[in-house]
C-alpha cells in the first residue's frame, strides 16, 4: 500500500483572510489541531475605522470594500502571535483560505517590492504604497449592475456565461468588478501591473512573487471556462483589454506557489523548505475542512454570508448558484448557493426583538411552534444576491382556505418578536431548501454538515432538519475555512512529493475518526409530516419571492 503519511513532528498552518478577521489553524502530522488563533479587524486594528471589517461608500450605493492594507497588517500581527506560540521551524507546508470574490490590484513595479521584502521592518510598512487601488472591492459590493448586463449581452447571454464560466454575471464578481474600474478608472487600471484575488494575493506575500490565481477561486471571475480550467477569451475580451497579462496564469488548488519567502525565514523563523500551496476561496477551504466528499451530502455554511454548497460529477451550470472545481478533487465539481444576509441580519433581529441576547433570540425560536402560524418574512439588510432583491423587509400572514383549498396572503409592517425571530429563520432556511433543488442538488440530501459561527446554535440547526428533511451533523469546531486550508497544505505536500495528484480522501481516511476532522450528529430529521408541511409552505414562499422579484429585482 502507498505511503501516504507526513512528516512525523511536522506541522501544516492555514489561514482564512476572511471579511472580519483573520484566523489561523495548525494541524499536526496525525491532523489534530495544535492550536488556533484570530485577529478581528475591527477590534485590533482599529485605526482602519473599518465596521465589520468593510467600508460602506455613503456616495456610491452598493460600493462596499476592504483596506487592502489592513488584511496585511492583520498578517504580521497573527504571525507575532503564532511565533509565540509554536515553533514555525516545524511548519512543513502551509496554504490558506480567502474570501471569495475580493480584488487586489498591485501597482507598476510593485514585484520588485514584493521580491526584496526587508525582514527587519513590518509588512504593512514596505506594502504601503504598492497598490493602484487601495481600498479592495470585495464579496459584499453590488454596484457593477452596468457592467454584469454588458459582459452578459456581449457574450450571448446570461445562460451562455453560465455555461462558459460556471456562473451568470454577479455584482461581486471580479469580472465586473475590473471592467468598472477600466471604465470609471482608465489610469488606475492602466497602470495596474497585476490583479489578484485576496486568495492569490495572500500567497504572493508568501512566496515574495506573484502567485497564480488557483483554478478553484478563479471561477468565481466570471473570466475562467469552466472546463478547460483556462481564462476564456471571450470572456476576457469583453471585459477590459490585457487583461490576461494582469491576471498571470492559472494553476490547480494543490499545486505549490512556491517555497516561502526569505523574509519569513528570517523574521519568523520558517522553515527555507516550507512549501506555499496555492491558497483558494473560503467556501472552497470549508468544503475540504467539512470532509465533504460523497455527492448526495450537503454542506450549510452560517457565517456572514450563508452558503450552500455540495459535490457533483456534472457541469449542469444554469441561472441560479455557482459551479467551480472541487480544490480537492479534479475529476468533479462543487455547486454552491449564496446569501449575502446571513449572520449580519440574524445579529440585527436578535438586536430589535430580543434585547441582543442569543439567549432569548433562541428562546423565541424554541417557544414559537414550527411553521410560524403561517407568518413568512423577506429580510434584507443588504441587496441580496439569491433573490437578486434590494434592501427591505417583507413580512407576511398566510392561511389555508378550506372551502376553495387555496392559500391566502396578507403583507403586514410587522410581527411580534418571537414570531419575528422564526419568521427570519425558517425564511433563511426555506430559500436555502428550494434554490438547492433547483439547481438539482439532492432532495433530501443524504446529510448535512453545518459550519459557520450559527452552526454552535442547537435551535438553528433543529430547523435546518426539520426544513430539509435530513440528519444535519456538525464538526468540532465551526471554522472549517482555516482548518481545510491547513489540510489542504499537506495535501498538497503530499501531491508534490509523489509528483501528482492524489485524492485527498486517501490522505485522511485511515485516519478520520481519530481526529478533529470527525462529524457528530446534532439533529435528527423532522416527522413525515412536518417535513411535507415545510415542502407546501416552501412552494407558497417561492410564490411570493416570484412576484417580489418580478416587482422589485435589480437584475
Amino acid at each position: 500500500m502507498e505511503d501516504l503519511s507526513l512528516p512525523e513532528g511536522s506541522l501544516f498552518l492555514g489561514f482564512d483572510t476572511s471579511t472580519q478577521s483573520l484566523k489561523a489553524t495548525v494541524l499536526d502530522s496525525n491532523l489534530n489541531i495544535v492550536t488556533t488563533e484570530v485577529v478581528n479587524y475591527d477590534l485590533e486594528l482599529p485605526h482602519y475605522k473599518t465596521e465589520s471589517g468593510v467600508y460602506r461608500d455613503p456616495l456610491i450605493n452598493g460600493r462596499i470594500v476592504s483596506p487592502t492594507l489592513m488584511w496585511v497588517e492583520a498578517f504580521d500581527l497573527m504571525l507575532k502571535r503564532l511565533q509565540k506560540k509554536l515553533d514555525l521551524n516545524k511548519v512543513t507546508a502551509v496554504s490558506g483560505s480567502a474570501q471569495q470574490h475580493g480584488s487586489v490590484y498591485w501597482k507598476r513595479d510593485s514585484w520588485a517590492i514584493l521580491s526584496s521584502l526587508d525582514p527587519k521592518k513590518p509588512l504593512v510598512d514596505q506594502l504601503r504604497y504598492a497598490f493602484s487601488v487601495n481600498e479592495s472591492p470585495i464579496w459584499m459590493d453590488c454596484s457593477t449592475t452596468k457592467q454584469c448586463k454588458a459582459i452578459e449581452e456581449a457574450v450571448g447571454g446570461a445562460l451562455e456565461l453560465s455555461k462558459l464560466t460556471g456562473s451568470r454575471a454577479h455584482e461581486r464578481y471580479v469580472g465586473p468588478q475590473i471592467r468598472k474600474i477600466y471604465e470609471t478608472q482608465p489610469k488606475v487600471y492602466k497602470d495596474t501591473e497585476r490583479i489578484s484575488l485576496v486568495s492569490s494575493f495572500m500567497a504572493s506575500i508568501l512566496i515574495g512573487a506573484y502567485a497564480c490565481i488557483d483554478q478553484t477561486d478563479g471561477a468565481g471571475m466570471n473570466l475562467m471556462d469552466i472546463k478547460q480550467r483556462i481564462w476564456s477569451k471571450k470572456a476576457i475580451e469583453v471585459t477590459a483589454p490585457n487583461l490576461e497579462e494582469k491576471l498571470g496564469k492559472l494553476a490547480p488548488a494543490h499545486a505549490v506557489a512556491g517555497l516561502i519567502a526569505p523574509y519569513f525565514v528570517e523574521r519568523f523563523h520558517f522553515n527555507k523548505d516550507c512549501l506555499v500551496v496555492q491558497w483558494s476561496g473560503d467556501n472552497p477551504n470549508s468544503l475540504a475542512g467539512l470532509t465533504l466528499n460523497t455527492p448526495g451530502d450537503l454542506a450549510i455554511s452560517l457565517g456572514t454570508s450563508d452558503t450552500v454548497f455540495g459535490i457533483t460529477k456534472e457541469h449542469q451550470p444554469g441561472l441560479e448558484g455557482h459551479f467551480f472545481p472541487n480544490p480537492v478533487d479534479t475529476e468533479s465539481y462543487m455547486v454552491m448557493l449564496v446569501y449575502k444576509n446571513g449572520s449580519l441580519v440574524r445579529e440585527d433581529v436578535r438586536n430589535r426583538c430580543a434585547n441582543r441576547s442569543w439567549e432569548t433570540f433562541n428562546t423565541f425560536l424554541q417557544q414559537t411552534p414550527p411553521l410560524n402560524g403561517g407568518k413568512l418574512g423577506f429580510y434584507y439588510k443588504d441587496n441580496e444576491i439569491l433573490p437578486p432583491l434590494p434592501v427591505g423587509f417583507h413580512r407576511y400572514i398566510t392561511s389555508l382556505d378550506v372551502n376553495t383549498l387555496s392559500v391566502l396572503e396578507q403583507e403586514v409592517k410587522e410581527f411580534d418578536p418571537s414570531s419575528e425571530v422564526r419568521a427570519l429563520i425558517e425564511g433563511q432556511l426555506l430559500s436555502m431548501r428550494a434554490h438547492a433543488e433547483r439547481s438539482g442538488m439532492p432532495n433530501p440530501p443524504n446529510r448535512i454538515i453545518a459550519t459557520g459561527g450559527a452552526s454552535a446554535n442547537n435551535s438553528i440547526l433543529s430547523s435546518i432538519a426539520s426544513i430539509f428533511g435530513c440528519n444535519v451533523y456538525t464538526v468540532q469546531r465551526p471554522d472549517s475555512a482555516p482548518l481545510g486550508a491547513a489540510l489542504r497544505a499537506a495535501h498538497g505536500w503530499l501531491c508534490n512529493k509523489k509528483g501528482s495528484f492524489i485524492p485527498i480522501a486517501d490522505m485522511y481516511e485511515s485516519k478520520l475518526h481519530k481526529t478533529s476532522l470527525a462529524s457528530k450528529l446534532a439533529a435528527r430529521a423532522g416527522t413525515k409530516e412536518l417535513i411535507a408541511n415545510y415542502a407546501f409552505v416552501m412552494e407558497k414562499r417561492m410564490e411570493i419571492e416570484t412576484r417580489l422579484v418580478q416587482r422589485l429585482g435589480r437584475v
